[in-house]
C-alpha cells in the first residue's frame, strides 16, 4: 500500500486582506506572503502600484475561484492630487512633462466634479498594463513608443472633494468600478480646471466587500512569524483568514439540499420545485449546511454548476473561523 506524499505546502482556503504598504509591488506582497504562509494556491485581486497602499485582498486555494467577483466589485480609493505639475505617468514615478501656473480653488473643483461622476469616458495612462498588439503599454512607452490608447467607458459612482490642504493640493475620495485609473481621474480633472496635475498620493479603502476593518498590516503578519510547511495555519494566522464565501456577498444565495449538492459536484444540473424554487434567474452562491458547493446559473427552473469548490472540513477549518 503506497503511502500518500507529503507536501510542503499548507492547505489554505479563504481571503486575507493585506493592507500593503507604499514602496512595495503586488507581486513582491504577494511574495512576501508565500515565505510566511506557504500556501499550495494563491493569487490576488487587484493590482496596486509600488507607490500605493491599501487594500490588497488575497486569496488562497479554493478562494482563486472567487476572484473575479471582488474585482468586479466597487473599489474606494483616497488620493491627492498636485495642481500645477503633470508627468508622463500621472504619479510621482514620472518624469515631469507639463507646467502650470494656475491653482483651482476649492469652488472651483466642486463646481466641475459632477462632470466626473456616472459613467464617463477616460483614456488610461499610457504606463498601464492594457496589451497593445500583445505588449503591455508601459513596456512599449518605457521603450520610447509612441502609445495610443482608446477611450473607454468607466463607471464613478461618486466623487468628493475631502480637503484642499494648500493652493498645490487637494484630496480626493473615489467610489469607482472596475477599469477605472484614478491616475487618469487627476490628469483630466488639471486639464478640466485649466491646469495640470498628478497623483502624489493614493490609498484603495475598499475592493468589493473587503474594507478598512479587514485589512491586515504586513508587519502584523510578519510579528506572527513564519507557518510551518505542510503542517497548516497555526490558530493565530488562521483567525485572519476569511471564508471563501465572502467574495460572493453581492449575488444571492440559495441552499441546496446534500443530495442536490452532491449531484452539483458532480458538474449534473439541479431542477429547482416547490415554493422554495426561485423566482429569479443568474448567478446564485449555493449552500449546503452552511457549507459552500458551488456557484450556480438559474435558468428556465434548473441550478447549473459553473464554478464548484471542494472545501473539505477538515482542510478549511481556517476559512471558516470568524476573526476575533
Amino acid at each position: 500500500m503506497s503511502r500518500r506524499k507529503k507536501t510542503n505546502r499548507n492547505r489554505i482556503d479563504g481571503w486575507l486582506v493585506l493592507d500593503k504598504p507604499v514602496g512595495l509591488s503586488s507581486n513582491d506582497a504577494l511574495t512576501r506572503l508565500k515565505r510566511l504562509l506557504h500556501p499550495q494556491k494563491v493569487g490576488h485581486a487587484g493590482t496596486l502600484d509600488p507607490l500605493a497602499s491599501g487594500c490588497l485582498p488575497i486569496a488562497f486555494g479554493e478562494a482563486t475561484k472567487t476572484v473575479s467577483f471582488a474585482m468586479d466589485g466597487r473599489k474606494v480609493y483616497r488620493f491627492t492630487v498636485r495642481w500645477g505639475v503633470a508627468t508622463e505617468t500621472d504619479d510621482t514615478e514620472g518624469a515631469v512633462c507639463e507646467t502650470s501656473d494656475m491653482r483651482p480653488t476649492a469652488e472651483e473643483i466642486l463646481a466641475v466634479l459632477p462632470e466626473f461622476t456616472g459613467t464617463i469616458s477616460q483614456v488610461p495612462p499610457v504606463y498601464s498594463a492594457i496589451k497593445v498588439d500583445g505588449a503591455r503599454a508601459y513596456d512599449l512607452a518605457r521603450d520610447g513608443a509612441e502609445v495610443e490608447l482608446a477611450a473607454r467607458d468607466i463607471t464613478v459612482h461618486r466623487l468628493d472633494l475631502v480637503e484642499c490642504p494648500d493652493a498645490d493640493h487637494a484630496v480626493f475620495e473615489a467610489e469607482c468600478g472596475k477599469g477605472t485609473y484614478v491616475r487618469a481621474l487627476a490628469r483630466d480633472l488639471g486639464h478640466r480646471l485649466g491646469s495640470c496635475g498628478h497623483v502624489t498620493a493614493l490609498r484603495r479603502l475598499l475592493v468589493g466587500p473587503f474594507g478598512e476593518d479587514d485589512m491586515i498590516p504586513l508587519e502584523t503578519l510578519e510579528d506572527l512569524g513564519q507557518c510551518a510547511p505542510g503542517e497548516g495555519l497555526d490558530e493565530d494566522h488562521a483567525s485572519l483568514i476569511l471564508p471563501v464565501a465572502t467574495a460572493l456577498d453581492d449575488i444571492p444565495a440559495l441552499a441546496v439540499s446534500r443530495q442536490d449538492a452532491a449531484r452539483l459536484r458532480r458538474g449534473q444540473g439541479v431542477l429547482l420545485r416547490g415554493r422554495d424554487a426561485p423566482l429569479f434567474k443568474g448567478l446564485v452562491s449555493v449552500t449546503s449546511l452552511g457549507e459552500l458547493v458551488a456557484i450556480g446559473e438559474v435558468e428556465r427552473g434548473e441550478l447549473l454548476p459553473k464554478r464548484v469548490f471542494n472545501l473539505a472540513a477538515e482542510d478549511s477549518a481556517a476559512a471558516s473561523l470568524e476573526r476575533t
